[in-house]
Order: structure tokens, then sequence, then C-alpha cells
């Protein structure tokens, strides 16, 4: 299996072409790139980088799992951006306009057919390609927000962190190219992050895309809630703050099945 490097220099020069992003890094291993950025964000002038790493030895996920895999089979990247003037109950929209990008830049490089699971789990064929954490770096009016992004591109069966993963080679890609996809996610990125600010970080756009995007709309849905809470309904829409709204309760945190598969 073909599992050559990442081409740093063609990946700052694409990324430069863009015009948002400060720099792009490439290391070969670290222990977590969202950790690393949010380290860094206590530079003032630390904005619109970008660090992706060949593997992770303590990479994380949602409510602080962990995951690791082999080098180079996966895209494994965090990006620090400071979200200038935004009402902080509108930040919890960053992490799903990061998977709207992700799923965009997958679809377009390699014809799969990827979807949202709410929040920001990109699936293909109800199987989790990529997940997508954000954490605040520095609170403020100008907030710094790391936003990190695993994407599985060639693992194995064997090689899969859970049963339920999946990666691009095991849905049927052939060779697919990770520095095409990652110019393309940073690509897909950037130009939505431009079109928000923009608008004043507005989110009609924004949400319409997501929910055009999103396969937990209109299923049924079971929400284990923090404290404990089970809740079972069907996933109705998206609120302003972009939440889960299941009935007419808004999810704002938890793990989310869904209990009737619509791909």
């Amino acid at each position: 299996m073909d599992r050559s490097p990442l081409d740093a220099d063609l990946l700052a020069r694409n990324a430069a072409e863009l015009g948002f992003f400060s720099a792009v890094e490439v290391v070969e291993s670290t222990g977590s790139t969202n950790a690393d950025l949010v380290a860094r964000a206590a530079d003032p002038q630390a904005d619109r980088l970008v660090l992706i790493a060949e593997s992770q030895e303590r990479g994380r996920g949602r409510h602080d799992r962990q995951w690791v895999g082999p080098p180079r089979a996966q895209i494994a990247m965090s990006v620090l951006v400071r979200v200038r003037g935004i009402d902080p109950a509108t930040l919890g929209w960053l992490p799903l306009l990061t998977g709207v990008a992700v799923v965009d830049a997958v679809r377009s490089t390699t014809g799969a057919k990827a979807v949202l699971k709410w929040p920001n789990d990109v699936l293909i064929e109800g199987r989790k390609l990529a997940g997508i954490l954000a954490e605040i770096a520095a609170a403020g009016t100008d907030p710094a927000v790391v936003v990190g992004v695993g994407l599985n591109v060639s693992l194995t069966e064997a090689e899969l962190p859970v049963p339920h993963a999946t990666s691009l080679v095991l849905s049927g890609v052939a060779n697919p190219d990770r520095n095409a996809l990652v110019s393309a996610i940073l690509r897909e990125f950037a130009g939505r992050f431009a079109d928000w600010e923009a608008a004043g970080w507005d989110t009609a756009e924004l949400s319409a895309a997501y929910r055009d995007r999103c396969s937990t709309l209109g299923t049924e849905v079971r929400a284990e809630l923090p404290g404990g809470e089970v809740l079972t309904g069907i996933a109705t829409g998206i609120d302003p703050h972009g939440r889960l709204l299941v009935g007419d309760r808004a999810v704002s945190a938890g793990d989310v099945t869904h209990l009737r598969a619509d791909y």
C-alpha cells in the first residue's frame, strides 16, 4: 500500500494561493496537533495557522477520547483561527462549518458520498470516516479557536480504531491523494470562514449548507446526555446555536446514535 509522505512545499504553495492562511506546517510526529496549536495561541499574533502531523501519539476526539493510527494513513490536521467580534453563543458553528468543509472536500476529491452526522462526524454509508474537535484556546472578544480534523485515508479493517469506523480505501476509493485532500479541505474551510465573517457571523447560509449535508435530520435518534439522561426521538432541525433539535428539545452535547439509517 502506498503511504507516501505529504508534500509540505506543495501544501504551503496551495494554501498561499488562497490568501487566507498565514502558515502550513507538516511534522512527522507529535502528541496532538490540537494541543500544540492551543499552546501557540498564547501568542496574540498567532492566527490562521495550520499544523499537520504524519502521526499522532495522543490524538484526542470528543469527550477526550484517544485515537491513534499508523503513520501516513490518516490526515491529522489542526487550524488555529481568531474569530473577531463574534457572539460567543455562535462559536458552536465553527466545528459545524469545518464539517461542511470536510464533506465537500471528500466529495469533490474522491467522489465518495460523504455526509454529516450531528454535530460534526463525517460518515460514509453509516460508518465514521472523520471526526472534528474544536477547542477555545483563548477567550475574550476575539477568541482563538483550534479546530482539529482526523480523517481516515488508507486504514485497513485491522487498523481501524473502532469497528464502526471506515477509511477512504475501505469505502472503495482507489489510491486517495492526501495532498489533494488536505488542499481541498483548506480551500473549503477558507472559503466558508471568509463568507461567514463577511456576513457578520450570520449563520443563515452556513445553516442551510449544514442541513443539506446532515444525515441526522429526519432520523430517529438516541441521545445520551450529560448526567445520564437518555432522549429518544426524531431529529427535527438545528437551532440558531447549532444545537440538534430532538422533538422540541435542544441537545448541545452528548452521544447521538442514529436508530434508523437513512443515508
